[in-house]
């Protein structure tokens, strides 16, 4: 063979070698990698696994769960998350410290709720001073929620003890009694309730009606280089909300047994959460109003704009 064929050829092969030792040593085997939290709340997500639909459009995906939002961003922060169903307070918290991270639709509104324990004596918002308080972590939406209603009744956060628990665990210290309330999402606080040792004194929706509380985010770097996962991504959260709308019982069917032990409770839970997708003007302006309202209570230290929030795509 010709030698300056011989030395073409060993270009070629170096190259590939090359970057396939680039692709290797960069951890981007074409995988993508999606935060969630065990809540009912990611239904969309928990659907596309159940049906296996994000393989189906050719995309390798990895699952990793957290228990609350602001670990989730966390490791969003740090590149060992691509895209997240996260809770929005932890994702504006993260635009403000300057995380490249941008919300790339709405996946439901409300679905959270303060929950007594039964046998406890408190029946409105002031009966809880003095009383412990669960929620998932001080970044979680569930921790602003409690502070918001606290503030609107007069009292601050230092008026109850507050203390950081796993949301499963939540239902178990209810009934143990070891915690007096909890401000948690569904469908935890419905199990508390369907079973008797809890009650439901405020639900986030008379808190705060319609406020926005889980998206579907991921980091700025994925965004940019995978376009086309990103679209799939939104395809596959658009059909699966669509789904869950128009068939709550068979969606509670395809919801993990470790997020939802009852069915049937779950059916009627997905009945009353608003799924949502996309970036429509009127769930922007909700964002940007929430937004606002973190600001006024000092969670944000500065006004965020709708093009550092929202991704454009």
């Amino acid at each position: 063979m010709d030698k300056k064929w011989i030395a073409v050829i060993a270009i070629i092969v170096i190259a590939i070698v090359a970057c396939g030792a680039y692709f290797v040593m960069s951890g981007d085997d074409g995988t993508v990698r999606i935060g969630y939290l065990p809540s009912d709340h990611d239904s969309a997500m928990y659907i596309a696994q159940a049906q296996k639909d994000y393989e189906a459009q050719g995309l390798k995906v990895e699952y990793t769960e957290f228990n609350n939002g602001g670990d989730l961003m966390t490791a969003m922060a740090s590149g060992d998350i691509d895209v997240g169903y996260v809770g929005i307070t932890p994702v504006l918290s993260s635009i403000s410290k300057g995380v490249p991270v941008k919300v790339l639709s709405g996946a439901q509104t409300e679905g959270s709720a303060l929950v007594v324990a039964s046998g406890a004596s408190i029946n409105s918002i002031k009966d809880l001073k003095g009383k412990t308080v669960a929620t998932p972590g001080d970044a979680s939406i569930q921790y602003m929620l409690l502070q918001y209603e606290l503030e609107k009744n007069g009292m601050k956060m230092s008026d109850v003890t507050v203390t950081s628990m796993k949301v499963s665990s939540m239902c178990d210290a209810l009934k143990a009694n070891k915690i007096d309330a909890a401000m948690v999402y569904e469908p935890y606080s419905s199990i508390a309730e369907s079973q008797g040792y809890g009650k439901v004194l405020k639900d986030s929706g008379d808190i705060l009606p319609n406020h926005p509380c889980c998206v579907v985010a991921a980091s700025d770097d994925f965004i940019k280089n995978h376009p086309n996962e990103t679209k799939i991504i939104l395809d596959i959260h658009e059909k699966t909300t669509k789904f869950i709308n128009e068939n709550p019982s068979e969606a509670a069917k395809l919801l993990p047994n470790s997020v939802v032990p009852d069915k049937n409770v779950e059916a009627k839970v997905l009945e009353r959460i608003n799924f949502i997708s996309g970036l429509d003007a009127d769930y922007k302006k909700s964002v940007m109003d929430f937004m606002n309202i973190e600001v006024k209570m000092g969670i944000l230290k500065a006004p965020l704009t709708e093009a550092q929030i929202f991704a454009n795509i």
